[in-house]
């Protein structure tokens, strides 16, 4: 028994010691008002401050308005990545959308916010 639990808390130790993580600049993009049919990409910028490479394995929005993209390498140790994001600007009104990344980091889902609001074109 002395021996499983050595082996469990060497391994969650491990985890710990070698772990990727992620630092937002922002977790919120408030794009104002913006003009209907107007640019609606966006850039969520990132530093891995874990000791190993981060890995995104996938991002996700919660409809199909808006279109994440992930980076496609390794985020190495105190390098920088980058999430893009596009909102179809071609609604009207207030707009509030989650993105969730998922990855090999401490934290295996992050969640990221756009909001907004699309005023008509004049």
């Amino acid at each position: 028994m002395k021996t499983i639990l050595s082996f469990v808390v060497v391994f969650f130790l491990a985890l710990t010691v070698n772990a990727q993580e992620f630092k937002f600049e922002k977790e919120t993009i408030d794009y104002g008002k913006i003009e209907q049919g107007s640019n609606g990409s966006r850039v969520f910028e990132f530093t891995n401050v874990g000791d190993a490479p981060l890995k995104i394995k996938d991002v996700k929005s919660t409809c199909g308005c808006t279109v994440p993209k992930k980076p496609e390498k390794p985020i190495m140790p105190g390098e920088k990545g980058q999430i893009e994001v596009s909102y179809n600007t071609n609604r009207l009104g207030s707009f509030s959308k989650a993105i969730t990344i998922y990855s090999n980091a401490k934290e295996e889902r992050k969640m990221l916010k756009i909001k907004g609001y699309i005023t008509k074109k004049e």
